[in-house]
């Protein structure tokens, strides 16, 4: 996931963009319920935020107007809190953003992306906490046959994991960039090239990934390893321990 050349100027600095990242993420010291230890930085370009929703936490990029990853833990009480929440798609802006950084409703009108989730409303426990995840804090452009088809039977199978895991469940989920992404809407978000799913239990240490091209077609639900989704995406994610 390394920050794409926009054109605009040079790339800051490894050590410059990793100070973005840890001042955001202090930001996180208010949810740390979200993560399996401390929360991970990414080394990234520009403007970044930390967010912290009832389900989930976010750390958003101000320059892609997209999270560049979500993080939340599942248990067996939550998934099947969440199972008696109605869901009601209400997508909105996060007004916590300067406009400037904000995506917009408008700017998926047309574009043929779905406002894809990150962060499932299906894996919300609470009505508050589903309503906070049609933020679109917590979307990417996502295609269509993606986000209803295969993306879909890998949130559902977390979940199912989840519900008979011997401990807590802890799911990173964000996008990865091509170098010059396109965009959709006149705020231009960014378009991913793929987006990915990590899945780490805490009751045995296991760890795995799901890694999807963001177009439509077929496309495999076969899981990857952790340590090869470090290699694909440069991100650590876990605690070093977990391979």
């Amino acid at each position: 996931m390394a920050p794409p050349s926009t054109g605009s100027g040079p790339i800051e600095t490894t050590a410059r963009a990793n100070t973005h990242s840890h001042a955001a993420i202090e930001g996180f010291a208010q949810c740390p319920q979200h993560f399996p230890g401390h929360a991970p930085t990414v080394a990234w370009p520009g403007r970044q935020r930390a967010l912290c929703f009832d389900g989930f936490a976010a750390l958003y990029s101000g320059e892609s107007k997209t999270p560049l990853y979500t993080a939340q833990k599942l248990t067996r009480a939550s998934v099947e809190a969440a199972k008696g929440i109605q869901r009601v798609d209400r997508f909105y802006p996060e007004a916590r953003l300067p406009a400037a950084d904000r995506a917009q409703l408008v700017d998926y009108v047309g574009s043929g992306y779905d406002r894809g989730h990150l962060s499932p409303a299906g894996d919300m426990p609470s009505v508050t906490a589903k309503a906070q995840s049609f933020s679109l804090a917590n979307m990417v452009p996502q295609a269509p046959k993606l986000n209803q088809g295969a993306w879909n039977q890998i949130e559902q199978s977390t979940r199912k994991y989840a519900a008979r895991a011997t401990g807590p469940v802890f799911v990173f989920t964000g996008p990865s960039f091509d170098r010059q992404p396109g965009t959709i809407g006149p705020g231009k978000v960014w378009v991913p090239s793929h987006t990915w799913k990590v899945v780490y239990s805490s009751g045995d240490g296991r760890a795995w990934a799901y890694w999807t091209l963001n177009q439509g077609g077929t496309h495999s639900l076969q899981p990857i390893s952790y340590r090869e989704f470090e290699q694909r995406s440069g991100l650590a994610l876990l605690p070093e321990a977990v391979h």
